[in-house]
């Protein structure tokens, strides 16, 4: 258990990154589609953390070179009681999941691609709405599987309807808290080549709040179906988070993601604060990192707090990361010098 505790360190930064890189385009393409005209001034920014991707695929060969310590079913699955027998193939894991993240990074890359010359002419823009268009339809379909596979499937007999769709909106609503962080940053430091406009921060505060109130509505339909069920296949992991050795992390977590956000955001004034946002938004981010490692790493309930692991792992994670998007921005322009 210790060793899964602390490998768990290891899938949790994948999910995140993985969310980060996704969220970058999806964002774009949906501002696109809703005909955002404030678009135009993250649109190339949000897009850069493509550069994650290359990151979240050497995490996935890890994950699944090591799969034994990444799956607590690897060598063993009881098909009688899982829920979905099928799924449980390490090669057909493999398989499905190495295919997805590369067919995501190509489609990825054709959006991008599109969106820099979307404004030279009527045929480019045309082209660009229609890639535009696939961009939400695969996104939930890919990050339904990552979640599956990743967390929900990892105790066997544990399945909810709703799971996929309460974890890709929580990464999601840390994708918009990580982005407005990010420009706060970057315009505060004059990094940018063209700032961004301070009425960005409001529209973000507002997508934050939406989000926020989704992300509760999931957790909650989900909570209360499984604890009013009462049925051990499912209760049994959701108390063992609740009431085992993770139980700090899992009501930080409902603090942090919720009742923070929800608070301070459900007034105008503190959406037109950028430090305001910023510190709720550092909270959704800190509240999604205990989120996924307790569905991760807390699958029994039961195990210690990888401290150590964390901070060695997700640092070095994050300094890799940190750089991937820099030289990226850089090479795009969006940076001076």
């Amino acid at each position: 258990m210790f060793a899964y505790s602390n490998w768990s360190v290891l899938t949790a930064s994948f999910v995140v990154v993985l969310s980060l890189a996704l969220g970058g385009v999806a964002l774009c393409s949906v501002l696109h589609l809703v005909g955002a005209k404030w678009r135009i001034q993250i649109c190339h920014l949000s897009a850069s953390l493509y550069a994650l991707f290359p990151l979240a695929f050497v995490l996935l060969i890890i994950l699944l070179w090591g799969g034994s310590y990444t799956f607590p079913w690897w060598n063993h699955v009881d098909t009688h009681t899982a829920h979905m027998p099928g799924w449980y193939r390490p090669h057909w894991l493999i398989t499905r999941e190495v295919a997805g993240m590369l067919f995501m990074m190509a489609l990825y890359w054709v959006f991008i691609q599109r969106q820099s010359v979307s404004d030279r002419s009527s045929e480019d823009a045309a082209r660009y709405h229609t890639v535009a268009t696939w961009i939400p339809f695969f996104f939930v379909l890919y990050s339904t599987m990552v979640a599956w596979d990743f967390e929900m499937t990892l105790v066997p007999a544990w399945h909810s309807a709703i799971y996929a769709m309460q974890q890709f909106v929580s990464n999601f609503g840390m994708f918009l808290s990580f982005l407005v962080i990010w420009i706060f940053v970057l315009n505060s430091s004059n990094k940018l080549q063209r700032p961004v406009e301070t009425y960005v921060y409001n529209y973000i505060a507002q997508m934050l709040f939406a989000f926020t109130l989704l992300w509760v509505y999931t957790f909650f339909a989900q909570y209360l179906t499984i604890w009013y069920g009462n049925l051990p296949d499912e209760m049994d992991r959701v108390a063992g988070m609740q009431d085992g050795d993770y139980t700090f992390i899992w009501w930080a977590m409902i603090a942090l993601k919720f009742v923070i956000p929800f608070v301070v955001l459900a007034f105008p004034m503190p959406r037109h604060n950028i430090r305001i946002i910023s510190v709720v938004a550092a909270c959704i981010i800190v509240g999604t990192l205990f989120e996924r490692y307790v569905w991760i790493g807390g699958i029994h309930g039961t195990g210690p707090y990888p401290i150590i692991a964390a901070i060695a792992v997700g640092g070095a994670v994050a300094v890799i990361g940190y750089w991937l998007v820099r030289l990226r921005m850089q090479s795009t322009r969006l940076l001076k010098g």
